[in-house]
């Protein structure tokens, strides 16, 4: 349930989907296994096991979805050894060659063949929606794929008025600030990994990981480079790494809020549903206060 890694996209004020729309677009864009010659497949499912009939899980002024996407596995290697063969034997049989188009259309043939019989490989994307704040948060640091779960929720929903934060100060600078001042401000305190690049396509990387961030060699690396990943701790409850794209890797919510969700928790599902609640309203009040820092959200 603990998201691991983030994109957070706000939602124009007063728009995040209402539950009982939300509940019945899922429906309409639920997930179906992939069939026939269908190469992949992608739908919404059940994020909590303990009702599988519920596509959203909502709690509060949070709702969590979860997108499944279904792939064939086809290697290519496989087709290629079923392919020879065949070439093989109409060559032998027939006594003549087989020329490049009807390798071509072989292969097609063997392809749509073989697909049906295909293992499939599977994976899932949870997001939460977080109508209190007006946020969508996506366990996701890979923008690729946040950007899927973005555009199949659009899909379904008829448009959602959600994009990447623009804000006033840039993630980089601010972290550039707080490296050069060797601490962080408010509830934010340096953690012990960065990443510095240096201007230039050819310019040099620099990683950090488990040092003292406020060591004076780690200052002297910011001669003509910029922080483009620095680990942080937020109010001693969220550890991570955030990134200049204003994502975060590598989240751990650490103990104080696992006992509160435990305490809360009577039975599998209240356990789930108190820490969903307890994650939403962390993450809402770390970013808040991270958007507080780069000066706001751009205005249009």
């Amino acid at each position: 349930m603990w998201f691991k890694q983030l994109s957070f996209y706000p939602i124009s004020k007063g728009k995040t989907p209402e539950q009982h729309t939300l509940q019945k677009a899922l429906n309409d864009a639920a997930f179906a296994p992939c069939q026939g010659l269908e190469w992949f497949s992608e739908g919404f499912v059940a994020p909590v096991d303990t009702r599988p009939e519920e596509l959203a899980f909502v709690v509060q002024h949070s709702v969590q979805v979860a997108l499944k996407k279904e792939e064939k596995v086809l290697p290519s290697g496989v087709i290629n050894d079923v392919l020879n063969d065949k070439i093989f034997h109409i060559e032998q049989e027939e006594a003549r060659n087989v020329g490049r188009k009807e390798k071509q259309a072989l292969k097609e043939q063997i392809t749509d063949d073989l697909l049906p019989r295909a293992f499939t490989r599977s994976g899932r994307t949870q997001a939460l929606f977080d109508a209190k704040r007006d946020f969508l948060l996506i366990n996701q640091s890979t923008p690729n794929k946040a950007e899927g779960m973005l555009s199949k929720l659009r899909q379904c929903l008829g448009g959602l008025e959600a994009a990447l934060p623009k804000t006033q100060m840039s993630v980089s600078t601010l972290m550039t600030t707080w490296l050069n001042q060797k601490e962080a401000a408010g509830n934010f305190v340096l953690d012990s990994d960065c990443e510095l690049k240096g201007v230039g396509e050819a310019a040099a990387t620099v990683r950090v990981s488990k040092q003292d961030l406020t060591a004076d060699e780690i200052r002297a690396h910011l001669d003509n480079k910029t922080v483009t990943q620095l680990g942080l701790i937020w109010d001693d409850k969220i550890r991570f790494v955030l990134t200049q794209d204003f994502a975060f890797k590598r989240i751990q919510f650490l103990d104080v809020l696992q006992e509160e969700a435990s305490n809360e928790g009577e039975d599998k599902e209240t356990l789930i549903a108190a820490s969903q609640i307890i994650m939403c309203e962390s993450l809402g009040q770390m970013i808040e206060e991270l958007l507080s820092h780069l000066g706001g959200l751009e205005t249009k």
